[in-house]
C-alpha cells in the first residue's frame, strides 16, 4: 500500500475467462488475425475452428500455420455449430457476412462498423432483425492499461477527470493494409475511433466536436493526421493532436495520454504504436489523489494481443450468461460511429472566419 491509500497491484487490468469457451470462427485472413487474433485467442486457450476469406491461398496458409481449417465459402464457415463469429474483414463487407450467419448467433465485428454512418445503421438493423449478440471489437477498451485506468477513475483516485489530451507523433506503416491505401476514410476511421471510442467509455458522449484531418503531400493515404476537440462542456477539456508522417527518427516520437483529474493525474504511453507491429512496453504513471509523486503501475499485458483476449472473453461470457453487458455492443457502437461521422462533417465544413481589418 502506497501514500494516499493508492495499491497500484489492487487495479484490475484483465477480464476474467469464459467457463466453457465456444469455438471461434473468423472471417478475414489479414494481418491483424495474424498478428492479434489468434496469438490472443491461442494465448487465452480459447479454442479457433477455423477461418475463411476469399483468397483461398492466403487463407491456407494462414490456417496451416495455427493448425486449424481453411474453410471453402462463406457458409460453410458459417455453419459451424455453437460459434463465435469473428469478423476481420474490411467495414464494407460486414453486412454480407452478417446476413449469410444463423439468426441468434455471437458475433464480434471489427471496427469501424462500417464505412459510413449509414453503413453502421444497416448493421445495426440486420442485427436487430437476425437478433445477433453482436458486439464491436473496440478492443482498446480491454487493454490492462486502460483496464487499470477505468478502475482508478472508479476508486476516485484522480477525483472528477477534467482533461483528457491524446497526443501521437509517429510513423505507421499504413502499407500493411492494403485495403486502407485507397480507402477514402483512413485516420478518423480506422485508428483514432478507438481513442474516440475510449473518451466516450470514460467521460461519455460529448455535445459535439470540432475537427480537421488531412493527408500528406509525401503519399497518397486519404487522411493520416487529425487535430480534434471534443465538447464536454466549461469543465471538461478533451483534445487529440495526431500525426502520424512524424518520420524522423524515434526520438521525439511520442504516443501518449494525459489524463488530469480535481486531485490526481495519469499518464500512458501505448507502446504498440510507437514500432507497430512488434511495439514498445505500454506504460501507466499515476499521481493518486493525496500523493506526492507519480507512481508507476506493474501491467499484466499489452495492447496486443492482450485487449484481444479481454474483448472476446467478455463476448464468450455474455453468450453464456456469464457476463451481463456485452460491452461495445452494436447498439453502444452505433454512437462511437456518430461521433466519427461528426468528425468527418466538421472536418469537411468551413471554419469560423477570422475578422477583416477595417
Amino acid at each position: 500500500m502506497t501514500e494516499g491509500g493508492f495499491d497500484p497491484a489492487s487495479l484490475v487490468q484483465s477480464w476474467l475467462k469464459p467457463s466453457k469457451p465456444r469455438p471461434i470462427v473468423t472471417f478475414g485472413a489479414g494481418s491483424i488475425v495474424g498478428d492479434a487474433h489468434f496469438p490472443a485467442y491461442r494465448k487465452a486457450d480459447f479454442p479457433i475452428a477455423g477461418l475463411y476469406d476469399p483468397d483461398q491461398s492466403k487463407a491456407q496458409i494462414l490456417a496451416d500455420k495455427w493448425g486449424v481449417t481453411a474453410f471453402r465459402s462463406v457458409d460453410e464457415a458459417a455453419a459451424t455449430k455453437d460459434a463465435i463469429f469473428d469478423l476481420a474483414t474490411p467495414p464494407g463487407r460486414h453486412a454480407k457476412i452478417l446476413k449469410a450467419l444463423p439468426d441468434g448467433a455471437v458475433v464480434l465485428i471489427q471496427k469501424p462498423m462500417g464505412n459510413y454512418l449509414g453503413e453502421a445503421t444497416e448493421i445495426l438493423e440486420i442485427c436487430r432483425t437476425k437478433e445477433l449478440k453482436a458486439a464491436v471489437n473496440f478492443q482498446l477498451r480491454f487493454a490492462p492499461m486502460m483496464l487499470a485506468l477505468k478502475d482508478a477513475i472508479a476508486k476516485g483516485w484522480l477525483g472528477e477527470v477534467v482533461d483528457f489530451d491524446a497526443w501521437l507523433a509517429l510513423a505507421t506503416p499504413w502499407e500493411l493494409w492494403e485495403f486502407l491505401l485507397k480507402a477514402p476514410r483512413v485516420e478518423i476511421a480506422m485508428h483514432s475511433i478507438h481513442y474516440l471510442d475510449l473518451i466516450r467509455q470514460l467521460l461519455g458522449d460529448p455535445k459535439g466536436l470540432h475537427a480537421k484531418t488531412l493527408g500528406h503531400p509525401n503519399h497518397k493515404v486519404a487522411q493520416t493526421r487529425t487535430s480534434a476537440i471534443l465538447d464536454y462542456g466549461d469543465t471538461v477539456r478533451c483534445a487529440l493532436s495526431i500525426n502520424h508522417d512524424h518520420k524522423f527518427g524515434r526520438r521525439h516520437q511520442a504516443c501518449e495520454f494525459r489524463i488530469c483529474g480535481t486531485e490526481g493525474a495519469a499518464y500512458l504511453k501505448l507502446g504498440l504504436n510507437l514500432d507497430y507491429p512488434t511495439g514498445e512496453p505500454d506504460i501507466l504513471e499515476i499521481y493518486p489523489k493525496g500523493g506526492t509523486d507519480w507512481i508507476a503501475v506493474p501491467l499484466a499485458g499489452e495492447w496486443f494481443p492482450d485487449a484481444f483476449v479481454g474483448r472476446m472473453a467478455n463476448v464468450q461470457r455474455f453468450a453464456s450468461g456469464e457476463d451481463d453487458e456485452l460491452v461495445s455492443s452494436v447498439e453502444d457502437a452505433w454512437n462511437t460511429m456518430a461521433l466519427v461521422e461528426a468528425a468527418y462533417k466538421s472536418s469537411a465544413a468551413p471554419a469560423t472566419p477570422i475578422a477583416e481589418r477595417p
